[in-house]
C-alpha cells in the first residue's frame, strides 16, 4: 500500500487490524470471480473437445447408401447437421464456398443442399397433379401477377380518300397469385439417425416430397385460396352458353351422374380452337374407368392407351391426367376438366426449401421442419372447360 493510500486511510480513521481484513476480503472476492472465469473456459473446452470426438465418430462412419457424393463439403455438412445439429460445417462453407446455397437464415433455418432439393423437385415433378401440366414459374417475391390480355383490337376497312375512325383499344386484366407457406414435420429417432446404413437424406426427400405432392394435388383442385392455393374448381362456375371472363365455363352431360359420348364431344369443342392443341383431360381413377368403357356409334371405344411405355392414354386424342382430387361421377358435380392448363393454370414457387432441426421439442425424436412457398391460380378462365355430371 503507498503512503497516500495510509494516509487517506488513516484520515478515515481505519486500525491497522481492519485495514488487513479489508484488503483481505478484496482479495477474496477477485479469487472467486477469477475461479468462476477458470470454470467457464474449462466447460467450454470440454464441449469443444466432446464435439471434436463426434466429429472424429461420424468422418468414421460407412459412407451413406446411395451418396456418390459424400466426400463434397457441403454434403458433409448437410449430413453432419441433420445426425447431430452440429453446424460449424455449415457456417464454414458459408465463408468458402460463396456458390453453395447452404446459409443460415434470421430465425435459424437452413437451405437444404442442392442434392436433396433436387430429388424433392423431381419426385413433385413426376407426381400426378396439375403442376406436372400447369405453367410453373420461379419468383423471389411474395405474389406473382399475370398480365392477361383477353381483348381484341378493333379494326375496319378504309378507302384511299375517307378518313380512319378510332377502334377498339384490347383490355388487360392482372390476376394476382400469393405464395403461401407450405409445411411438412417428418421425425426420427437419434439412434436411428446415429446408424450408419440409413440414407437420411433420401428418406428425408421421400418423406417431404411425398407431404408437399399430396398437398399441392388437393390445392390445385380444390383450395379455397385462404392460406393455400386456390384450386381452379373454387372459381364460379357457368353455363358454357352465358360464360364471361373471371368464371369457368361448364357443358351439362344432359343426364344425373352419367355421361354419354355426344357430352364429351361437346365439352372439347366447346374449348376454344387456339387452347385444344396442347389441351388434356383432367379425372379421377373412378371417372376414368367409366369413361373408357363409352363407346361411339361404330362401336369404338372413345378411350385409347398410349402406344409406348410411359405414354398417357388418350381420350379423343387429347391425353388424360389422373388427378384423385378430382370430384366423383356420382356427386353430380365437374367431375371432368378440359383444357390447355399451361395458359390457363399457373404455379408460383420459391425455388427454396428450407429445413429446421428441432432435437428438443419431442425428445427423444428429432423433429425436421420443412417448408416452401407455393401458390396457384387460374391465370386464363377461356383455357378450362368443365363436364358437370347433371341435367343442367
Amino acid at each position: 500500500m503507498s503512503k497516500t493510500e495510509c494516509r487517506a486511510r488513516a484520515g478515515e480513521g481505519l486500525s491497522p487490524a481492519q485495514d488487513v481484513a479489508e484488503a483481505v476480503k478484496g482479495f477474496v472476492k477477485e479469487f472467486k470471480g477469477f475461479q468462476s472465469e477458470l470454470q467457464t473456459k474449462l466447460q467450454q473446452t470440454e464441449e469443444r473437445l466432446t464435439m471434436l470426438d463426434r466429429k472424429n465418430m461420424t468422418a468414421a462412419r460407412t459412407p451413406l447408401a446411395g451418396s456418390v457424393e459424400l466426400g463434397a463439403p457441403h454434403q458433409k455438412a448437410f449430413n453432419a447437421y441433420l445426425r447431430s445439429g452440429d453446424d460449424d460445417g455449415l457456417r464454414g462453407l458459408e465463408l468458402d464456398v460463396k456458390s453453395l446455397s447452404t446459409a443460415m437464415n434470421s430465425d435459424g433455418g437452413y437451405l437444404v443442399d442442392p442434392q436433396t432439393s433436387d430429388s424433392v423437385q423431381s419426385v413433385l415433378n413426376s407426381t400426378a397433379s396439375i403442376r406436372s401440366i400447369a405453367s410453373v414459374v420461379n419468383v423471389e417475391a411474395t405474389s406473382y401477377d399475370v398480365l392477361v390480355d383477353h381483348g381484341d383490337v378493333g379494326t375496319g376497312w378504309a378507302t384511299e380518300s375517307s378518313s380512319v375512325t378510332e377502334t377498339d383499344t384490347p383490355q388487360i386484366d392482372r390476376v394476382t397469385i400469393p405464395l403461401h407457406e407450405l409445411s411438412a414435420l417428418p421425425k426420427a429417432s437419434q439412434r436411428l439417425l446415429d446408424d450408419s446404413a440409413f440414407d437420411i437424406e433420401g428418406w428425408l426427400a421421400n418423406r417431404i416430397a411425398d407431404k408437399f405432392a399430396r398437398a399441392e394435388a388437393s390445392a390445385f383442385i380444390n383450395g379455397d385460396g385462404v392460406d393455400k392455393p386456390k384450386g381452379f374448381l373454387s372459381h364460379t362456375a357457368v353455363d358454357d352458353a352465358i360464360w364471361a371472363w373471371g368464371n369457368l365455363g361448364y357443358v351439362p352431360t344432359g343426364v344425373d351422374a352419367d355421361v354419354t359420348p355426344e357430352a364429351i364431344i361437346d365439352l372439347v369443342y366447346a374449348l376454344g380452337a387456339e387452347y385444344r392443341a396442347n389441351a388434356s383431360f383432367v379425372m379421377n381413377s373412378k371417372t376414368a374407368g367409366y369413361v373408357r368403357k363409352l363407346k361411339d356409334n361404330d362401336g369404338r371405344f372413345l378411350w385409347t392407351d398410349g402406344l409406348a411405355a410411359g405414354q398417357p392414354p388418350v381420350l379423343m386424342g387429347y391425353p388424360v391426367l389422373i388427378a384423385e382430387d378430382m370430384p366423383d361421377v356420382a356427386s353430380n358435380a365437374h367431375a371432368i376438366a378440359f383444357g390447355d392448363f399451361a395458359a390457363g393454370y399457373t404455379v408460383a414457387e420459391r425455388p427454396d426449401l428450407r429445413v429446421l432441426r428441432d432435437p428438443f421439442s419431442a425428445k427423444p425424436l428429432v423433429l425436421f421442419y420443412a417448408t416452401k412457398r407455393v401458390g396457384g391460380d387460374v391465370s386464363d378462365f377461356a383455357a378450362i372447360k368443365l363436364l358437370k355430371f347433371a341435367t343442367a
